[in-house]
């Protein structure tokens, strides 16, 4: 199977700023990663440049084996921010409406057909949210417009996820719920990229942890991170993770 990303030598800078520097990382297709670090580490500058939002100052990212920055299947790509869930609040229209908005490529300028709402419906299932479909996205929580925008990647039969930290604001219960999620939609082939602080909820769900601060101190397997210094490199810290059962 060939990679979903390939990023070769990246550094990227604003201005005198360097935010991620000479990092070089493969991501398989079918992969679950979590990316790690401090804020201000560069993680959704990482995240931007792997998914073509920006373009590397010097090196090189390939998405599904094409130049990120002239990738142009925007439909195989679902990327979820912070700042979309909370931009969602003010938006009149409907869950459904949303969730249709990802089937706007493959439609154009032509009306949706029945198959295109067929596709909906049956996001807005495997997200969990079907009787949600009427609702205003604005009065949804924020766990509940997390899926919906999920739901939207779906229809619009995206290959890759990137979330940017989707779990902010969620309460306890509802973040296992979508991690619960997270793991069945790439169980079926999804691949799957996210920011995340939680180094515990992270390592019990991602197959791969890339952990950096700018520059990247480690990507590899759960354990191995956990074994590793790389957070202490990351954080500036010299204690360790410590690993938890879970059941």
């Amino acid at each position: 199977m060939s990679a979903a990303i390939e990023v070769s030598d990246v550094t990227f800078a604003y201005g005198e700023t360097v935010a991620v520097e000479d990092v070089s990382l493969t991501i398989e297709q079918g992969a679950f990663v979590g990316l790690i670090g401090p804020n201000g580490s560069g993680k959704t500058t990482l995240l931007h440049l792997m998914i073509g939002l920006k373009s590397p100052d010097s090196g090189s990212i390939r998405l599904f084996d094409e130049p990120a920055t002239e990738f142009d299947a925007g439909e195989r790509i679902g990327y979820v921010s912070q700042r979309s869930t909370d931009r969602s609040g003010s938006m009149p229209v409907s869950v459904r409406e949303v969730v249709l908005m990802g089937r706007f490529p493959h439609v154009g300028h032509a009306r949706p057909t029945a198959e295109d709402y067929r596709l909906v419906d049956s996001a807005l299932e495997r997200v969990g949210i079907p009787d949600l479909a009427d609702r205003s996205i604005g009065e949804l929580s924020g766990g509940q417009r997390q899926r919906a925008f999920i739901a939207r990647a779906l229809a619009a039969e995206a290959d890759l996820l990137a979330l940017d930290e989707p779990t902010v604001g969620v309460d306890a219960d509802s973040r296992t719920e979508f991690y619960d999620l997270l793991d069945e939609l790439n169980e079926q082939g999804i691949t799957i990229i996210l920011i995340e602080h939680d180094v515990d909820i992270l390592t019990e769900h991602v197959d791969t942890v890339a952990c950096l601060n700018r520059e990247l101190y480690h990507h590899g397997d759960t354990v191995s991170f956990l074994e590793s210094d790389a957070i202490a490199k990351a954080y500036g810290k010299t204690g360790k993770i410590l690993a938890h059962d879970h059941p």
